[in-house]
């Protein structure tokens, strides 16, 4: 069976064709500047990349160009649309209503729909990418995949604000957690590497790329993770401040002349380690520049690495106890000086780390970055969210 999944942005959607007898992907791409002019898809099938620019006024047009790229005579890699065997959606929110993927029909649609104004950003876009396939693809299944539901196993102590018991009540405002689906699926890898079973296991998974997300897994649920009512909250990232004091909103805006709105793009859009350094949010331009003696870089990575430390501190006290520290994503899998710097001065908690190992480690595999005689274990585990979201579609589907 081929799986397809899809991504959708409010001006992008990517997706990958995955073959799940081998869960090989087949084909994957990239569709950009969906609805403005200059729209183009990357595909990559068959042979080299193609790179066709054409109109896509919207969705509906977007995934009707995937699928003609997937079914092309000299780059497509299927016969014909029956050869998807369904189709799964990466979803961003599913606030309290759904704990795990489901299949997805009207009833559901209306759920996303009303939980949209939660993540303004990525829900709406995420349904324009379920309507767009439903209507070119009416008979194919299809299953909403969540990234906060993987973490809708935290206690209230955990995802409770100290603010009225009511803003949760009528508001629904409470940490939700995101990038459940890579949490999720390096857990069980880092569990199946150390040969034991994951509900023995106390692991803090790090995922740390441009948008970046600390978890407790207990027993192989989420007990809590940095990020909270939106992805805005938690460790530093690449635009994002992290955590920060409410008050510091009110004061910018006064100060500033910048509305509500407007200090909340700067929150989410100029800060991070970008604000920090002024160099850029990209970690290989920080260590670039930290080698060229750029005091600000080197400011912003340790103020990173400072503040992915004390969370992974914090979740070994809340689990009273830890076995495994994983590192994930793009700056987790492939940033050797940012995980060296983040495991400096950890012995205390039973991590004997291999700066050896880390600074010679395999890409693409699972690889232990500690010594042998490490109580607790710290590996590098490649994550892949589509192939997660395949998987729990073809689950759905039976």
């Amino acid at each position: 069976m081929n799986i397809l999944v899809i991504n959708a942005g409010s001006s992008s959607l990517k997706y990958q064709l995955i073959d799940m007898e081998t869960e090989g992907v087949i084909a994957k791409g990239l569709c950009e500047r969906i609805g403005t002019a200059g729209s183009v898809l990357r595909h990559k099938g068959k042979g080299e990349e193609a790179v066709i620019s054409a109109p896509m006024p919207d969705h509906n047009a977007a995934i009707e160009l995937v699928l003609n790229a997937l079914t092309d005579k000299n780059h497509g890699v299927i016969q014909t649309m029956g050869d998807i065997g369904a189709v799964g959606h990466r979803v961003v929110h599913s606030a309290e209503d759904f704990d795990r993927s489901v299949l997805i029909d009207d009833r559901v649609l209306a759920v996303c729909e009303k939980n949209a104004d939660l993540a303004p950003l990525h829900v709406p876009a995420n349904i324009m990418g379920i309507r767009a396939c439903k209507k070119v693809m009416p008979r194919t299944p299809m299953a909403a995949v969540f990234d906060t539901a993987f973490h809708s196993t935290m206690p209230p102590r955990a995802f409770l604000y100290a603010i009225p018991y009511e803003a949760y009540t009528d508001l629904k405002v409470r940490r939700y957690g995101f990038h459940g689906t890579s949490h999720m699926y390096v857990a069980r890898l880092a569990a199946a590497h150390l040969n034991k079973p994951i509900e023995a296991l106390k692991i803090v998974t790090c995922h740390l790329g441009n948008g970046s997300s600390i978890t407790a897994v207990d027993g192989g649920k989420s007990v809590d993770t940095s990020m909270g009512f939106t992805p805005l909250e938690g460790v530093p990232m690449g635009t994002r401040s992290g955590d920060i004091d409410p008050a510091v909103v009110e004061y910018l805006a006064a100060k500033t002349g910048m509305t509500l709105p407007e200090t909340i793009n700067y929150l989410n859009k100029k800060s991070g380690v970008l604000g920090v350094s002024g160099v850029g949010s990209d970690f290989r331009d920080l260590s670039a520049a930290e080698k060229d003696g750029n005091i600000r870089a080197v400011l912003a990575l340790d103020l990173f690495a400072y503040r992915v430390k004390k969370y992974i501190g914090a979740y070994a006290a809340a689990m009273n106890g830890l076995d495994c520290v994983v590192f994930t994503a793009g700056v987790g899998e492939n940033d050797a000086a940012m995980r060296g710097r983040i495991m400096s001065g950890t012995d205390f908690l039973g991590i004997a780390f291999d700066a050896d190992a880390n600074r010679n480690f395999t890409r693409g595999t699972v690889f232990e970055i500690s010594q042998k005689s490490s109580r607790v274990k710290v590996l590098i585990v490649p994550t892949n969210e589509e192939l997660v979201i395949a998987r729990e579609t073809k689950s759905l589907i039976g």
